[in-house]
C-alpha cells in the first residue's frame, strides 16, 4: 500500500497494491501492521459499515463528539463518490478547512480520516456502495453534524444543487459557526 499525505495533517489517501491478470484482480483492502508502519497511526478498527446510495445523495457532514470520536477508513466498492473531510480540531492551523477526494471502484483509493474531522460524501455515479471502518463504536448521543452547504466551508460537491438528495436529518444540520460556538469552548474539544 502507498500512503499519500494531504494538505491537512493526518488526512491520508491510501492506494492499495493491486495484483491483476486476465482473471481479474486481488488486493489487501486493509492490513493493520502495514498501515501503522507507513502512516504512523496506531488505529484499531472495531466496526465496519456499508451504505448504498443513488446519484445526487449527500451524506454528511457527520462526526461524533468525544469520548466517542471516530477515525475512519473509507472506500467505494461500486460507483464513485466525492469524499470530504473537514478539520474541526479547534487548535489546528487548518481548522475549518477541508479535503475532497474522488473514490471509485476503478481507482480503489481509500481515505483515512482521523478523529477531529467531520465527514461526508456526494454520490457522482448512478449508484454507489460505500464501506467504512471505524475505530470507535457508534454512539447516538454523541453524534453531531454540519450543514453540507455551509457558505463558510464552500465545499464543491460536484453536483448541481437541484440534484442534491438529503435525509430529513441532514436538511436540519446547523452551520459550521453555530455548531462550534459553544461546543469548542468546552474542555471536551481538547480531546479531538
Amino acid at each position: 500500500m502507498e500512503i499519500i499525505k494531504t494538505e491537512i495533517n493526518g488526512v491520508l489517501i491510501v492506494e492499495p497494491t493491486i495484483h491483476g491478470d486476465e482473471r481479474g484482480y486481488f488486493f489487501e483492502s486493509f492490513n493493520e501492521k502495514e498501515f501503522r508502519e507507513k502512516s504512523g497511526f496506531k488505529v484499531h478498527f472495531v466496526q465496519d459499515n456499508e451504505s448504498s446510495s443513488r446519484y445526487g445523495v449527500i451524506r454528511g457532514l457527520h462526526y461524533q463528539r468525544p469520548p466517542f470520536a471516530q477515525s475512519k477508513l473509507v472506500r467505494v466498492v461500486e460507483g464513485e463518490v466525492l469524499d470530504v473531510a473537514v478539520d474541526i480540531r479547534p487548535n489546528s492551523p487548518t481548522f475549518g478547512k477541508h479535503i475532497a477526494v474522488k473514490l471509485s471502484k476503478e481507482n480503489h483509493r481509500q481515505f483515512f480520516i482521523p478523529k477531529g474531522f467531520a465527514h461526508g460524501f456526494s454520490v457522482l455515479s448512478d449508484n454507489v456502495v460505500f464501506q467504512y471502518k471505524c475505530d470507535n463504536f457508534y454512539d447516538p448521543s454523541s453524534e453531531a453534524a454540519i450543514a453540507w452547504n455551509d457558505p463558510d466551508l464552500a465545499i464543491d460537491w460536484l453536483l448541481p444543487s437541484d440534484s442534491v438528495i438529503l435525509s430529513e436529518k441532514d436538511k436540519a444540520n446547523p452551520s459550521f459557526k453555530d455548531n462550534f460556538k459553544s461546543y469548542f469552548e468546552s474542555k471536551e474539544a481538547d480531546n479531538l
